[in-house]
């Protein structure tokens, strides 16, 4: 075999490490590099700080304030839009037209822009002349100050999110249920076993590995949110909707101070880090059927 033909299956990956390379792992090295300076993004020289840049963010009242805010809207986030999903997979796990409808129009808010359902729910959250606020005083109650008031403006975040992602998590439970083979539930139903104990002890246990892919998936995407907040709340009010993603923005490039920026974004980093190598050992040992 001559080197050429050895060479020849690397040469045919090269373009894309390279790719992967320049824009994927050069800076996630170069952030690394950076956490340990000082510096303002036009100063031709780099003070270094070594960790001090960590010691101040991991001191600061508002980067903690940051933290509980990307959690609690994580955990918001997923649990709402997981549990949501699953409720109607299994309502629409039919085969017929207008159920093939319904997941369609379900479906639709995920292939459309985060900026458009941005602007969309600003309008619809306006409290004047909101679509919301009409609704609700139809019936008889206040108008709520959705994203302008801290007691409103996480949740409302949420809902925006909840609304964009439950069309894709409940396809994906349409498949994990379909998947499903179909003499478990003859056997069940033989046995006579109640509709509820027959969802409990056969169809959750069989969805485990779909219902663990989608918890993995949708905690990453909530951490690194970024659009609906800079578009919808700038992290207001009273930095109640500010998560960590935004506040690596808002530190890196508008207030220029991109050390601070870079360890914060190694920070987050380590959390997405941290969950996908939960999510690669766990599908490594593979979740069991019970």
């Amino acid at each position: 075999m001559t080197v050429w033909h050895k060479l020849r299956p690397y040469s045919m990956v090269a373009p894309a490490i390279i790719v992967f390379s320049v824009f994927f792992i050069y800076p996630i090295f170069y952030m690394i590099y950076l956490s340990m300076f000082d510096w303002n993004f036009v100063s031709p020289t780099k003070d270094f700080v070594g960790i001090q840049n960590f010691v101040d963010l991991l001191t600061e009242p508002e980067f903690r304030q940051v933290l509980t805010n990307t959690t609690m809207y994580t955990i918001l986030t997923v649990t709402l839009s997981t549990g949501l999903s699953l409720l109607l997979a299994l309502w629409l796990n039919r085969g017929s037209f207008f159920y093939g409808i319904v997941q369609g129009a379900i479906f639709s808010p995920h292939i459309i822009s985060l900026v458009s359902i941005s602007l969309l729910w600003s309008w619809l959250m306006d409290p004047e002349y909101g679509l919301l606020n009409w609704v609700i005083g139809l019936f008889g109650f206040e108008k709520l100050q959705w994203l302008s008031h801290p007691d409103t403006s996480l949740i409302s975040l949420v809902i925006v999110a909840v609304w964009k992602g439950v069309g894709y998590n409940t396809l994906v439970f349409i498949a994990g249920l379909q998947s499903i083979p179909a003499d478990i539930y003859e056997a069940a139903s033989l046995d006579r076993s109640r509709p509820w104990t027959t969802f409990i002890k056969l169809t959750m246990p069989m969805l485990s590995p779909t219902i663990f892919f989608l918890v993995i998936i949708n905690m990453i995407g909530s951490f690194q949110v970024f659009e609906t907040i800079a578009i919808m709340t700038q992290g207001g009010p009273v930095n109640s909707t500010n998560t960590l993603v935004y506040y690596i923005y808002e530190y890196g490039f508008r207030f220029f101070k991109i050390g601070y920026a870079s360890a914060a974004g190694v920070i987050l980093l380590f959390i997405v880090g941290i969950l996908t190598i939960i999510y690669f050992k766990l599908l490594s040992n593979r979740v069991h059927y019970r």
